[in-house]
């Protein structure tokens, strides 16, 4: 899954935004896991150093001037309330400053919880650079006025060319709040133009999104936290083994975990016993671990016929280890 996101998504996550780090942790998941590529165009990586600090200091900013009422009717001072409500406010202005200190220094040093995440996110991508045809490229679609793009400004124009250039011939999903890339109509859905353009030009379709949060509940609607991301695609990887190698690997990931649902037991159930790149090693000491920490305890839940079969195949005792041509 091709995956590009505009810069205006990256900084977001330093400014008033309703998605909050958690989305950037299931993308670095997402990304560990192979289910998803991300794609880093050169324009992309320098926009987002040159307006970090913009960002950072318009949401310092609006922070700043955040205030809660300190003037109160005088008729409220007669109730105890009004006490803890003044003791709640000095407290709110104590908090704000410390917080203010350890934000400076983060923000000098950046290590602050974006810049760590997108700072791995960004190692972790295919970047893309443009060249000298790109920008010019970019200019002829500007002075054409051809979307994306605003007047003056290329950044838009460069990134899409970068990917019309530098992408195969593949399906795109890509995540924008900049209105350059929207339907005029429906601002959910990518310009026309765009559309049809990538589709002439790569035989495949744009999946628009203005927000990673609206991406992940579309492609992952299960999912809320990175955690379960992590386990739900673990637990796919396992059922879709095709070797040894892989399903060591994913067995070593779920060995992570120590609470499951009924649900994701009786899915893993399922693997172990329909997967035969999962049973044929059933007697390896990680499998053979796992499975049987697995189940212990939670017998119960899991569908009658299902469970003799993985008792067959994954034994309490070792020496009846499941036959390899089982």
């Amino acid at each position: 899954m091709n995956l590009f996101i505009d810069t205006n998504i990256y900084l977001t996550f330093y400014h008033y935004s309703s998605d909050d780090l958690e989305e950037l942790k299931k993308l670095a998941v997402a990304i560990k896991s192979g289910d998803i590529s991300l794609i880093l165009t050169q324009q992309v990586k320098d926009e987002f150093k040159r307006n970090r600090e913009s960002k950072i200091a318009d949401a310092l900013k609006r922070f700043g001037e955040q205030k809660l009422g300190t003037q109160f009717p005088q008729m409220c001072k007669e109730y105890e309330e009004y006490k803890e409500l003044r003791e709640a406010v000095k407290r709110y202005d104590e908090n704000r400053d410390r917080i203010f200190q350890k934000l400076r220094a983060d923000i000098e040093t950046k290590s602050l919880g974006a810049d760590k995440l997108i700072s791995d996110l960004f190692a972790r991508a295919k970047l893309f650079e443009h060249d000298d045809k790109i920008l010019a490229a970019a200019k002829v679609r500007m002075a054409l006025g051809n979307p994306p793009g605003k007047d003056g400004s290329y950044g838009d124009a460069i990134n899409w060319q970068t990917l019309l250039t530098r992408m195969p011939k593949e399906e795109l999903f890509l995540i924008t709040d900049d209105k350059d890339y929207m339907s005029q109509v429906n601002d959910t859905r990518l310009a026309d133009f765009l559309s049809e353009e990538w589709q002439e030009s790569k035989a495949a379709k744009v999946n628009f999104y203005r927000k990673l949060s609206d991406f992940f509940r579309d492609k992952f609607p299960t999912i809320r936290l990175a955690s379960e991301m992590e386990k739900e695609l673990a637990i796919s990887e396992l059922a879709n083994s095709g070797n040894f190698q892989r399903t060591h690997s994913a067995i070593a990931k779920l060995s992570k975990f120590t609470d499951f649902t009924t649900a994701e037991i009786n899915e893993i159930v399922q693997a172990a016993i329909s997967n035969r790149q999962v049973y044929w090693i059933g007697g390896d000491e990680d499998v053979k671990a796992f499975m049987h920490n697995l189940v212990h305890g939670k017998e119960s839940i899991i569908e009658p016929e299902k469970l003799a079969t993985f008792k067959s195949y994954y034994p309490d005792e070792p020496e009846h280890a499941v036959d390899a041509l089982a």
